[in-house]
């Protein structure tokens, strides 16, 4: 299994920053993809940024030119810069990563449990 955990996330005033941060742990054979999405009250889960092994990303639109998804590979840790917020940033961000364990015969996604991010106007 992969244990995901978010941390980073709070209260800020708009035009502010935050860095969250996720760490990967547990029976970890290799990381593909990895990336943040993030879910506000009554809406559905969508993209923020995502990025490969390789250090290719992909941005919602949302959040182009304000958000820098980065990750060090070598201890499983995934991060995203988050400059000029906006109250609709405001949502619970979720770290996911597509993973293969030791044993496993395929790779598989797994979710952290989430980080509030509240901006205030």
């Amino acid at each position: 299994q992969v244990q995901l955990v978010e941390s980073g996330g709070g209260l800020v005033q708009a035009g502010g920053s935050l860095r969250l941060s996720c760490a990967a742990s547990g029976s970890i054979l290799s990381i593909n993809r990895m990336g943040w999405y993030r879910q506000a009250p009554g809406k559905q889960r969508e993209l923020v940024a995502r990025i490969s092994s390789e250090g290719s990303t992909n941005y919602g639109d949302s959040v182009k030119g304000r958000f820098t998804v980065s990750r060090d590979n070598a201890n499983n840790t995934m991060y995203l810069q988050m400059n000029s917020l906006k109250p609709e940033d405001t949502a619970v961000y979720y770290c996911n990563a597509y993973g293969l364990t030791y044993g496993a015969r395929w790779y598989d996604d797994y979710w952290g449990q989430g980080t509030q991010v509240t901006v205030s106007s």
